[in-house]
């Protein structure tokens, strides 16, 4: 029997998953958790195989609460599920050490699978969540913005203008335009409003 704890803010969405994973004579239902805090918690004190684990919830976040989770006991497997499927978001969970990484419109056999798959020690993606992680592999690599230029993307980030930029860091406007056509450069971008995008996107901010 595979013990699974179900994380997610939501009532009726751990209600659903409860009936759908329940259904299956292989796994039961250890417990259910509301947060991320909770879910550390509840994690410790029942030791499931397999935790199902939302990412944005309020009272700790799930790439904290996997990071928390794994601290305590390393062999757990926690498969991220979601309905967010950004680059920096399955990045960071695959970072703090996730197993896996499903949305939530996955078919009930599907989840199945994965659950048993992840009890194996496998790692168990969505399609489209593969397909995202091999293309970000196969790209290549962006150069790195220096520790200047991240600054003056920062304060562009909060809305400064290149003076205020320039008065903040001690740099004339100038120069900050020049850090600016660097960075747009690096990051293959044409404005401002598109190179803080970016630049979130690739972890860089």
């Amino acid at each position: 029997m595979i013990r699974v704890l179900i994380v997610d803010d939501h009532p009726v969405v751990r209600e659903g998953l409860r009936g759908m994973l329940e259904a299956d004579p292989g796994i039961g239902v250890a417990g259910e958790a509301g947060s991320g805090e909770e879910a550390v918690a509840r994690a410790r004190e029942l030791t499931p195989d397999v935790i199902l684990m939302d990412l944005r919830m309020p009272g700790g976040d799930g790439v904290s609460a996997i990071a928390g989770i794994l601290a305590d006991r390393p062999e757990s497997r926690v498969i991220v599920l979601t309905t967010y499927e950004t680059d920096q978001d399955i990045v960071r969970a695959v970072e703090a050490g996730a197993a896996g990484y499903l949305l939530k419109d996955t078919a009930r056999a599907d989840l199945i699978a994965a659950v048993f798959g992840a009890a194996r020690g496998e790692t168990v993606l969505s399609p489209s969540v593969a397909t995202r992680l091999v293309t970000r592999m196969r790209a290549p690599v962006a150069e790195s913005l220096s520790k200047r230029e991240t600054e003056v993307l920062a304060l562009v980030a909060r809305g400064l203008t290149n003076g205020e930029i320039g008065r903040s860091l001690f740099i004339s406007e100038a120069t900050v335009k020049t850090h600016l056509l660097r960075i747009f450069g690096k990051l293959g971008v044409s404005d401002r409003t598109a190179a803080v995008t970016t630049a979130l996107s690739r972890g860089l901010l």
